[in-house]
């Protein structure tokens, strides 16, 4: 049985002047969004008080911290993941092809299946870097998104590429397929992204987010939708779909940001079309480039066919 641990720490040099979720997270090995749910959660005393994520806190500042329990040892008994495949393995990396319905990891209120635990039950080593939930991902695709995606096996490997994925020098690349035909054609949607202020789960634009840069060129016009591939500069949570619907073409079947319903039934899809369709990076290694692609799933693909056949 694990309890929420409570610890009094001063805020470092380093980080003075920060705002105070991004200093917890750099304090404590958090992601910004977990942070922000601790401090909302009362878990930040400043003077006995509670905070607010968008404090300031100078150098030396005496927080109270009280994080949440860790999670239950859901690593404990892996299960495997069928339709998972290898697309590349060595000493370093796997890279694997992503099927519908599974999450990067385990996390709080997940039950479904999991890349880590799939990876485990099947054998496979990863690095043991990073909180025990996520060891060895260093990027995430949401549970609802196919495709590629990389995960590390040496501990050198998790840091070079947590590091190139900080840095922007992996090319992350997706096909969309969105409602309606965006004008233009082809451009750029910068605009801050951060959690929904509604606390549903869902996030949004919102003018105190995070910096979020995503690039879109049109493939394919249909009569009621259009094929993009999507490049993305930063990766924030549901990045590409909180974009397409504040632009207001959101993917096909993505009823979490405001898609038809009616729509995606007819092209028989049950979630949201968007699929990571290729990855590219300096290999942790010897820095060579390497890259990996899927091919779309059968869902995606289908609903793809019964669009060029109406139109």
């Amino acid at each position: 049985m694990t309890t929420p641990a409570t610890r009094r720490v001063p805020v470092p040099d380093g980080l003075d002047g920060e705002r105070l979720d991004a200093a917890l997270a750099r304090m404590f090995g958090l992601s910004r969004s977990q942070a922000a749910d601790v401090i909302g959660n009362g878990g930040v005393l400043i003077g006995g008080l509670p905070a607010a994520k968008s404090d300031r806190v100078p150098a030396g500042e005496l927080l109270e911290v009280t994080l949440p329990a860790p999670p239950a040892p859901v690593l404990a008994n892996p299960q495997p993941v069928p339709g998972m495949t290898v697309l590349y393995e060595d000493a370093d990396i796997i890279v694997v092809d992503k099927p519908v319905g599974v999450a990067a990891h385990p996390t709080p209120g997940w039950t479904g299946p999991t890349v880590l635990q799939g990876l485990l039950a099947a054998g496979h080593a990863v690095a043991t870097s990073g909180a025990a939930e996520r060891q060895g991902i260093v990027h995430r695709l949401d549970a609802g998104t196919t495709g590629v995606m990389v995960v590390a096996k040496s501990e050198h490997a998790y840091s070079v590429l947590k590091q190139a994925f900080r840095d922007r020098r992996v090319d992350k690349v997706y096909r969309a397929l969105v409602q309606g035909h965006p004008d233009p054609l082809r451009g750029t949607i910068d605009a801050p992204i951060d959690r929904h202020p509604s606390g549903d789960g869902r996030f949004a634009v919102v003018s105190a987010g995070r910096p979020s840069v995503t690039h879109y060129d049109t493939l394919e016009a249909f009569r009621a939708a259009s094929l993009l591939e999507v490049r993305l500069e930063t990766g924030r949570t549901h990045q590409i779909r909180v974009h397409m619907q504040a632009v207001r073409h959101p993917c096909v079947g993505d009823r979490l940001y405001g898609a038809d319903p009616v729509l995606a039934a007819r092209l028989g899809l049950t979630r949201q079309w968007l699929h990571a369709a290729r990855l590219g990076f300096a290999h942790p290694a010897d820095g060579r480039r390497v890259e990996f692609t899927s091919d779309y799933p059968a869902d995606l693909a289908h609903a793809l066919e019964v669009l060029k056949a109406e139109s």
